[in-house]
């Protein structure tokens, strides 16, 4: 093998594997690694889970089909979250055949900590999420702050994969469907860490670690790098099974499903072929997409650009949390300033305005920016 073409491909593995382990997930770590994926909750009994009221500083948004409750501090994120979450649930009727979340209930918290006690009183999400899905209820659940770490989540990202768990619940009817399907549709719904799971599939693929669809029915692996995989893997078989040629063919799985046959039987249906085979041609298709020869002749550049730009992705990412979470502090406090300081009430700062106010005409030549009026001066306010 040339050396130099050795050299790339040796760098790009490593780089490929460093990615795996360093790019942050929707729901963050601890100690023992990624943990299965666990933001569906199960609450049994939706009319007897009476929810908490929210604190007193929460608002509330009627959007229609949507409501949301949320601290009185990120109203303007909110009401841009409003028209992400239109755009979801366009999408997600039209990728699943049918319309979908006629009704769904937001509550935002601003810590992971807030965000569980706005949940089911016996159903709480997990230490380690950063959002929650409770199919049964309708409710979704959302934390500005990333759970164990200084970082902003996407919201809207985040809102999408949760909205995608619900829809795809009411399209089926609640009847069951293995782990990777549901997980691949939301993940694959949200669009979430698209470069990572391309690098994790590719790095899966050449070291032959691909995990066998059967193995992900239930439950994903605890394995920190397996389970990247099992992810990655999950949409990218949603990705496939969705294909413009197969897009009714998703359509008639999902009514078949919710007619009430099996999975399986409605995966041989709909597509004419069991999912065995399905699985192979997937395999198949990945092969040719991550497959050795690309790598080491003309793709050997591709690759190398797809690495760089992994790794850019990542640490844009991070400096877009980061200065998320900054500038959500500043606006929380000058909010939280605004509504303590009494009406008319002049700083230390204060200073008289250039020109004296008073009279009738006092009222047209009224400065727009906060003041007070005294002894016939206008005080600026600062």
């Amino acid at each position: 093998m040339n050396r130099r073409f050795r050299t790339l491909w040796l760098c790009l593995v490593a780089l490929s594997v460093w990615l795996c382990r360093a790019a942050p997930t929707r729901a963050s770590s601890d100690d023992t690694g990624e943990r299965p994926p666990r933001d569906v909750g199960l609450v049994v009994q939706p009319s007897a889970a009476a929810l908490s009221a929210p604190p007193s500083d929460f608002q509330r948004i009627d959007h229609g089909w949507l409501v949301v409750e949320f601290p009185a501090t990120v109203r303007a994120r909110v009401e841009a979250l409003l028209r992400e979450a239109d755009e979801a649930r366009a999408q997600l009727s039209e990728d699943l055949g049918q319309a979908v979340l006629d009704h769904a209930f937001v509550r935002i918290g601003r810590t992971p900590q807030q965000m569980a006690e706005l949940a089911p009183p016996d159903e709480p999400p997990p230490a380690y999420a950063a959002g929650e899905a409770y199919p049964s209820m309708h409710l979704i659940l959302l934390a500005l702050r990333a759970p164990d770490s200084q970082e902003a989540p996407d919201l809207a990202e985040t809102l999408r994969h949760e909205l995608a768990h619900v829809a795809l619940a009411g399209a089926l009817a609640d009847h069951e469907v293995p782990l990777w399907f549901n997980e691949g549709v939301a993940i694959h719904e949200s669009g979430e860490l698209y470069l990572k799971r391309w690098s994790t599939l590719w790095n899966a693929s050449l070291s032959r670690r691909l995990i066998a669809l059967s193995e992900l029915d239930r439950a994903f692996p605890s394995d920190k790098v397996e389970v990247s995989v099992a992810y990655a893997e999950s949409a990218d078989v949603v990705r496939f099974l969705m294909r413009d040629a197969d897009r009714a063919r998703f359509g008639s799985l999902i009514q078949r499903v919710r007619g009430g046959v099996s999975f399986d039987r409605a995966l041989e249906d709909a597509y004419g072929t069991d999912a065995r085979t399905l699985e192979y041609e997937w395999r198949e298709e990945v092969g040719h997409r991550f497959g050795l020869i690309p790598a080491l002749t003309g793709g050997g550049v591709l690759w190398a650009l797809i690495a760089v730009l992994s790794v850019a992705a990542w640490v844009k990412r991070g400096q877009r949390a980061r200065a998320r979470l900054a500038q959500w502090a500043r606006e929380e406090a000058e909010a939280q300033a605004a509504a303590s300081t009494p009406s008319g009430m002049v700083t230390a700062g204060a200073t008289p305005s250039a020109e004296p106010q008073s009279g009738a005409g006092a009222a047209l030549r009224r400065p727009s920016v906060p003041v007070v009026e005294h002894e016939g001066r206008w005080y600026t306010l600062h």
